[in-house]
């Protein structure tokens, strides 16, 4: 059967990686997310991947501590340049053929960031993992990951978390929460569900 769609852009989070030891990459997770990526590639989808940087660094703690929220950042977007590299290797011992794009420049460690070579990446068949958020302090590996989806033409956005989909709660911290069945643009922006954040979704909802 045809795959639903074509291409996808597909968000990973950090914490997705660590496992169940709440630091770092597990390799077995790694390994499993590889191969669920493998699975999407043999089956003709076109696929770009961002991956959050949560399980190496995590710069709102430090902020409040009184570190430069730029500086907390950048840091920020190395730790999901290393999620990115470990992302690759694991893809090319799964016999993916990957490629890392960086939103930063760094010469030797992988390629800088270019749409058209993105594009056709993409086209032959080829998994793009798009690594350093947008480049730009203040905005999320959610942004990023909407950005880059907007700009490589995908036909969706998916986001894979630690949940089962969107709550009407944090469904760890509340048991109570309530799973939705489907939400609108709207009703997101509106009640401010923190499933991606707010300036994400505006994104999406004006290139929908």
């Amino acid at each position: 059967p045809k795959p639903a769609y074509q291409r996808i852009l597909l968000k990973l989070s950090g914490e997705a990686l660590q496992g169940e030891e709440g630091f770092g990459i597990d390799p077995a997770v790694l390994d499993r997310m590889a191969q669920e990526v493998k699975e999407l590639v043999e089956l003709g989808v076109q696929v770009g991947v961002v991956i959050g940087g949560g399980n190496l660094f995590r710069g709102a703690g430090l902020a409040e501590a009184g570190m430069n929220r730029v500086v907390g950042d950048h840091m920020g977007m190395l730790a999901t340049v290393m999620n990115g590299l470990a992302m690759r290797d694991a893809l090319h011992r799964a016999y993916v053929n990957a490629r890392v794009m960086s939103a930063i420049p760094l010469k030797g460690v992988c390629d800088d960031y270019n749409w058209a070579d993105a594009i056709r990446e993409l086209r032959q068949g080829r998994v793009v993992i798009f690594s350093a958020g947008t480049g730009n302090p203040f905005f999320t590996t959610d942004s990023a990951a909407c950005l880059r989806g907007i700009e490589i033409e995908a036909d969706v956005v998916l986001k894979a978390t630690k949940v089962d989909g969107v709550f009407t709660a944090d469904p760890v911290a509340n048991p109570d929460a309530e799973l939705y069945d489907k939400l609108s643009y709207t009703e997101i922006l509106d009640k401010e569900l923190k499933v991606m954040d707010l300036a994400a979704f505006t994104l999406a909802r004006d290139h929908k």
